[in-house]
């Protein structure tokens, strides 16, 4: 029998925030839309596996490192009993809502949905193994090619045991493990370390780098690495792996420091968070004109097109950062190009957000980075010890730095560590985009109190005239 065979005048390949929001806007420009994932609704690995479960446990870590900090301010809690189950169905019930509506939305925009495994026959065909058993042949006009990542795995490592875990398997939350070692100290690894430490888990984090973290300047790590000894067991910089067995009860893990020394210690579980790769393989691309880097990733323009006229790609698989809203802001710019516009992906700043206990952001240039450049900037840091709304908060550790141009005092890059940093960013990454100066931030009034002032203040620091913080004038 042969394969059943439709036609749609873009195919998206993959329904996570790059694919949906870049199928959404198609329907929205009056296209005639089909939409390809496995999963019951759009979401993909960020609301299913990802982003969204990731910070509803961290929201409960946070809850419960607060009630500790409580005893502070004269208010104690009794021990806090974990309810795993209702804790786990908590967590999939907001996966579950979100995906939900996506898939509503999906409805009301007359995208056609199929549940099924794409692969391309050629630069104007899919075939489509849908999870019904069925195979259909679906002929396109175009093609967006979104379909993500997945983690990367170690050489030698067991990945068929229960007790050692990838980021989906530990967002699962199946037990609580009581002990665990992360491997790997990028914004994965600590979001779940911080996770499973507040739930009553030892953490140890395994990084062979110097330092946490390695895309953020080392004055804001500070901040947040001092957090994170109290609430980790242990962190171990410039170590690596070098075997991991997997035992009747747990896992033993032979390490090597950076001076040589070789150490062994045992855990009962094992988290792999070193980073992830494209979803590039198996999708049929050697039928096509697309084509790929030496990290599989797939090839694009600043239009996100690829070396094939017919087919875009947006996204983790079409190179870093992995970040979701970039992957949203690479759909919609495919999809504007599609329709004839001429729109580029050109963002003066992509805001990265590590949402652990501090929160940790940054975007635009960052002072590590100007140092290697050997950029002329003045930077300005404003201590939250400074900020009357961190005080009453109990929170006085945060920091705000901005990077400035030193002749034009434009601002080129920010820098927040402290609670709620995910969210003062965005104030941050509209100054770079919209070129602003030091003045423009300066004279923006904010709320007092509030820890938005903080950018504020920072700003006037330069010229030497914060209102809370004393700093000499600046020399021309």
């Amino acid at each position: 029998m042969s394969d059943k065979q439709t036609q749609t005048q873009l195919a998206v390949i993959g329904s996570g925030p790059g694919g949906y929001a870049a199928a959404f806007l198609a329907a929205d420009l009056g296209m005639d839309v089909t939409l390809i994932d496995t999963a019951p609704n759009p979401g993909g690995v960020c609301l299913y596996r990802g982003c969204i479960p990731s910070k509803a446990l961290l929201h409960v870590a946070k809850l419960l490192s607060e009630a500790k900090e409580a005893k502070n301010w004269g208010i104690s809690f009794s021990e806090p009993k974990i309810d795993l189950p209702r804790l786990r169905e908590w967590k999939n019930s907001v996966v579950a809502q979100l995906t939900g509506g996506l898939g509503r939305l999906s409805k009301q925009r007359k995208v056609n949905f199929i549940r099924g495994k794409a692969t391309f026959n050629d630069s104007q065909s899919l075939k489509i193994n849908t999870v019904a058993g069925a195979a259909q042949k679906l002929i396109f006009q175009q093609a967006v090619l979104a379909t993500g990542s997945h983690p990367v795995t170690l050489p030698g490592v067991p990945v068929d045991s229960p007790l050692v875990m990838d980021s989906s398997a530990a967002l699962a939350l199946e037990t609580l493990p009581k002990s665990m070692l992360v491997v790997g100290g990028g914004y994965i690894g600590l979001e779940l370390g911080t996770v499973y430490a507040s739930l009553g888990t030892k953490v140890t984090v395994v990084e062979m780098l110097p330092g946490l973290l390695p895309g953020a300047d080392r004055d804001l790590i500070a901040v947040l690495a001092k957090k994170l000894n109290s609430a980790f067991t242990e962190i171990m910089l410039e170590t690596t792996v070098k075997n991991i067995r997997v035992k009747k009860n747990g896992v033993s893990v032979q390490f090597q420091t950076g001076n040589g020394t070789e150490l062994k210690k045992d855990y009962e579980k094992v988290l792999i968070a070193v980073g992830r790769k494209p979803n590039s393989a198996n999708l049929g691309l050697e039928n096509t004109k697309v084509q790929t880097d030496e990290k599989w990733f797939v090839k694009v323009d600043a239009q996100r097109r690829t070396g094939d006229p017919a087919i875009f790609a947006i996204g983790d698989v079409a190179g870093e950062p992995m970040l979701a809203h970039k992957a949203a802001h690479e759909g919609r710019t495919a999809v504007e190009v599609i329709a004839g516009g001429k729109s580029v992906f050109e963002p003066r700043a992509i805001p990265a957000v590590v949402f652990t206990d501090p929160e940790l952001a940054w975007c635009g240039l960052t002072e590590s980075e100007a140092k290697k450049q050997k950029r002329e900037v003045s930077v300005t840091r404003f201590p939250w010890a400074a900020s009357g709304r961190a005080a009453t908060l109990g929170r006085s550790d945060g920091l705000t730095k901005i990077i400035f141009d030193s002749q034009t005092e434009r601002v080129l890059g920010v820098g927040i560590v402290g609670p709620g940093a995910g969210e003062l960013i965005s104030e941050a990454v509209l100054a770079v985009e919209m070129a602003a100066v030091a003045k423009d931030l300066e004279l923006t009034i904010h709320p007092h109190p509030t820890l938005s002032e903080t950018v504020m203040e920072s700003a006037a620091m330069l010229f030497g005239t914060g209102t809370h913080i004393y700093r000499p004038k600046r020399k021309r």
